[in-house]
């Protein structure tokens, strides 16, 4: 509906509602927190723990191979997985995602364990986060449709978040309210201009065929992004707690109160004055360990997408030809629909009155819902090109 200089600009406006409620759900979830449960702590040993990662790695494995081999119209176009523009969207994609919800999800948590705010105001520190992803979506659509450029706007903004991360690792119980708060600014902004001129780089470089499922390929590895960035970051938070509080907390019944206070961020401020700065001390230690990861898995992000070139929004765009077609042949069609070029075998001068059969070419397996029977796209090329698998798994037309 959009050409590529007035999607960006719409799709800042539309981020605008995103963040609203990233924004809003940082109160409101830790108003709901305010009233803490936790779930019951299972050993790596338990199968709770290991049969779900062996399946998931599995089923993982599995979701590949079915995609690539086997199903007719597959949800992940395979062709996009060997073009270099798609697959380094997609590594930034998820690296971003990962930053972001790495910072999301634990970020309130030192307001309420290493300041002992309340869960509402914790989730408070979010709001200036949603309204600078709301700014930077924005700016980075106005600034793509002013110039038609993205490059050099991701090269500048996109180390914001990486800035982010670090002043977020280096926050101190007595570092001013100012920095308390702004701290997290350049990172929503950051994120969101890298994200926004990202989707219109991949775009760019798509025919207009492929626009639908080249946004569901940059979305998809967003969401596993945001999984993952969740349950790594808590796996390393809960790791380096673990071991920060058994380092100071050595009464007798230290493993039950270790497994509370890990589970239970309100806990912290209802605790004896020496169990409270060690519970303290280790949270804000762990917590710096979830901030540093989130600065790595930006700056990875930032040098997965240095080799993406930069394109005018306004050149043309790139077209798919057939799988079989000839690059200097031009098809034309027949006059007659039911003319054919050669008569069949078993086909008589006699028979004038009699229309020749055609034979349709056989069928083959569809790279994707949106290709034609016809063929795939070389999307790197801005004329023409082939499939993106071998043309032997299609058979001869």
């Amino acid at each position: 509906m959009y050409d590529l200089r007035s999607r960006g600009l719409t799709q800042g406006v539309a981020a605008v509602f995103n963040s609203l409620g990233m924004g809003l759900g940082g109160p409101l979830g830790g108003f709901i927190n305010d009233s803490t449960r936790f779930s019951e702590e299972y050993p790596w040993t338990s199968p709770a723990v290991y049969v779900p990662i062996i399946l998931s790695g599995l089923f993982t494995v599995a979701f590949v191979i079915i995609e690539l081999f086997v199903a007719p119209e597959p949800v992940l176009a395979p062709f996009l997985l060997k073009q270099k523009i798609p697959v380094l969207v997609g590594i930034s994609n998820f690296l971003v995602a990962s930053c972001n919800f790495t910072v999301m999800y634990n970020f309130p948590t030192w307001f309420q364990t290493v300041l002992l705010t309340s869960a509402s105001e914790a989730g408070a520190h979010l709001i200036p986060n949603g309204i600078s992803i709301s700014c930077g979506s924005l700016f980075a659509g106005w600034v793509m449709h002013k110039t038609g450029k993205y490059k050099r706007l991701n090269l500048i903004f996109g180390l914001f978040p990486f800035v982010a991360a670090i002043l977020l690792s280096m926050m101190r119980e007595d570092s001013p309210p100012i920095v308390l708060w702004l701290s997290i600014l350049p990172l929503g902004f950051g994120n969101a201009v890298v994200l926004q001129t990202m989707l219109i780089a991949l775009l760019a470089h798509l025919p207009n065929s492929a626009i639908a499922v080249g946004t569901g390929f940059g979305q998809l590895f967003r969401g596993i992004g945001q999984v993952g960035g969740v349950a790594i970051s808590a796996a390393i938070f809960q790791s380096v707690l673990n071991v920060e509080l058994h380092k100071r907390i050595h009464t007798d019944d230290a493993e039950e109160i270790i497994t509370q206070i890990r589970h239970s961020a309100t806990l912290v401020a209802k605790l004896p004055l020496d169990l409270q700065r060690a519970a303290r001390d280790s949270y804000a230690i762990a917590l710096r360990a979830v901030f540093i990861l989130a600065a790595c898995s930006t700056f990875l992000a930032y040098l997965a997408r240095l080799p993406i070139p930069d394109k005018s929004l306004d050149s043309a765009r790139p077209r798919g030809r057939s799988v079989n077609e000839e690059p200097t042949q031009v098809p034309t069609a027949p006059e007659n629909p039911l003319e054919v070029s050669e008569e069949p075998e078993d086909f008589h001068e006699d028979d004038h009155d009699v229309v020749p059969p055609i034979r349709p070419p056989p069928r083959r397996r569809r790279l994707s819902t949106y290709e034609s029977s016809d063929g795939g796209m070389d999307l790197e090329s801005d004329d023409y090109g082939g499939s993106a698998r071998p043309r032997s798994a299609y058979g001869s037309v």
